[in-house]
């Protein structure tokens, strides 16, 4: 094979008229040749953090859409399936993967129970670790969570960090808001990436203290505007992620959109793509190709250095996308699961009290981190109701791997004014969560689940949609566009009961992600993430 354009050498920060020879998979030459093509080629893209599992579709057809806006690796954390099914959920994600002509990059999930706080379908401890670590497939210690288990020398956590040590692999953080000694703290102890800061402060101190940052812009998490501006400066220690990404914005974009940000708000192309293509297959020794002689021929053709559309992506050599076209097949697989729960009664809902203040969740538009707030209680027969006025709405954590009562609180910001939204993917240990503006809705939306033994759905009194995710509780088995479609369909549902959130089942699936502050809900329990301890609903 070979391509002719305006090729873009990023290392020597130059363009220019050329061709490239492709042959057994890897770049033979690349020689300065004049020709009358306008396009450009460059390296791939590269997510250099995600958990494919959100954007509710398996590895192999995840590949097929990401191809067409020339990503050709992820840095890939299973922590999602494997919160689920322990070590053969990652498993399953690697042979997955492997069907396709993509480069994926998983690490060995860290933190599964991400806490003792909540219940999960597996657990992996320091010795599981160990084995996934010797497989060349994973690449790294995927991200540590439990920063105070690193700040207290947790027994499990630092036998985790020695086994990545010992296999000299890097290990991923995740350290959201951690500033001055503790952050210093958590860098020495071996953990070089934080994908999590929210504030420009924040990244540079992380930054100047020798942290990689990566840059998130992901479907809930949007940390773009905040941090690029440390990109001109730091480009070196930069890298971009979306971390979670939902199949209908998958369709739409995914790294070339943060580089067609970045390129549109005056930032030197080259640190651009140096930040996209290069940072995370120096730093986690990806065997990716980077457009230099010798490497595997992985690249792609964009039509501008503006926009990044991409015209062609080529993975070791094949040819993956072409105008408009993924050439990735749909492949067939078995699906896996860990789904043991009840349908439940309306009753199960309910909330007894004689409380005049209860604490609420406050959900914050593309943020992760929530607010702890303090709102009057309104009753209904003694039980606590929703204040729909006030946008105070019921929520639930239901446990999915065994039959327990659900867990309740209030949450504010997410408006609906009828019925109800619940899903099975629920980070992370992928519980089902509700919310609703009565028991009657949430109950329904959360028996909707049960019967699918996992999905996603919203409710009314008139209507019931339901997208199922069979394998796992967490991903479809259908095809990107036809997830994407039915996703659109639920989101259109959720802002005609009244959302007013850009990704509502986004921002609901990280309202029981305990190491996240400040307030969120377990199956166990209200918790709060500051103190890293329950508190309770009543004030």
């Amino acid at each position: 094979m070979n391509l002719q354009g305006n090729i873009v050498d990023i290392s020597n920060r130059r363009i220019y008229k050329g061709e490239i020879t492709i042959e057994d998979h890897v770049i033979v030459s690349i020689e300065e040749k004049e020709h009358d093509m306008d396009h450009f080629i460059l390296p791939g893209f590269i997510d250099a953090h995600i958990h494919i599992e959100s954007s509710m579709l398996v590895p192999s057809e995840f590949a097929r859409i990401a191809v067409r806006h020339g990503t050709v690796s992820t840095v890939s954390d299973p922590h999602e399936i494997a919160n689920v099914l322990g070590v053969r959920g990652v498993e399953f994600m690697i042979e997955n993967g492997k069907q396709v002509p993509f480069k994926f990059n998983f690490g060995a999930p860290s933190c599964v129970p991400a806490t003792m706080f909540e219940s999960a379908g597996a657990e992996i401890n320091p010795n599981d670790i160990k084995i996934l670590l010797e497989h060349p497939e994973i690449k790294y210690l995927a991200e540590m969570m439990n920063y105070p288990g690193v700040l207290f020398k947790d027994d499990d956590v630092i036998k985790k960090l020695a086994w990545a040590k010992h296999y000299q692999k890097p290990v991923d953080g995740h350290a959201p808001g951690l500033r001055g000694e503790a952050i210093s703290k958590y860098i020495e102890a071996g953990i070089s990436t934080d994908h999590e800061c929210f504030t420009y402060d924040e990244a540079l101190e992380k930054l100047q203290k020798g942290m990689k940052i990566l840059i998130r812009e992901g479907s809930a998490a949007k940390n773009f505007d905040a941090l690029i501006d440390v990109l001109p400066e730091y480009y070196n220690d930069i890298m971009f992620c979306s971390d979670d990404k939902h199949p209908d914005d998958l369709i739409v974009g995914h790294i070339n959109e943060l580089c067609q940000s970045a390129v549109a708000r005056g930032m030197d192309v080259f640190k651009v793509l140096q930040v996209a293509c290069v940072n995370p297959v120096d730093h986690y020794k990806l065997e990716v190709g980077l457009l230099r002689v010798g490497d595997p021929a992985d690249c792609i053709v964009v039509e501008d250095l503006n926009t990044f559309k991409t015209i062609q992506t080529i993975i070791n050599g094949e040819l993956v996308f072409d105008h408009g076209e993924s050439l990735i097949e749909p492949i067939s697989f078995n699906t896996v699961n860990n789904f043991c729960c009840h349908k439940k009664k309306e009753s199960d809902f309910g909330v007894a009290s004689t409380a005049n203040k209860i604490r609420v969740i406050e959900a914050l538009e593309g943020q992760l981190v929530t607010n702890e707030i303090v709102e009057d209680a309104i009753y209904s027969n003694g039980n606590l109701i929703s204040n729909i006025k006030k946008d105070i709405l019921k929520m639930t954590v239901v446990n999915r791997y065994r039959n327990e009562p659900p867990v309740m609180a209030f949450i504010k910001n997410f408006g609906l004014q009828e019925g109800a939204l619940a899903s099975s993917v629920a980070h992370d240990s992928h519980n089902i969560i509700a919310v609703g503006v009565n028991d009657e809705a949430i109950c329904k939306a959360v028996n909707l689940l049960i019967e699918n033994k996992g999905g996603i759905c919203a409710v009314s009194k008139e209507e019931e949609l339901v997208m199922p995710l069979p394998v796992a509780g967490i991903m479809s088995d259908k095809d990107g566009e036809t997830v994407g479609k039915a996703y659109s369909q639920l989101n259109i549902m959720a802002k005609y009961l009244g959302s007013r959130m850009h990704a509502p089942y986004m921002t609901l699936s990280f309202m029981a992600l305990l190491v996240i502050p400040s307030l969120k809900l377990s199956d166990k329990g209200l918790f709060n993430g500051n103190d890293f301890t329950f508190t309770s609903l009543e004030v």
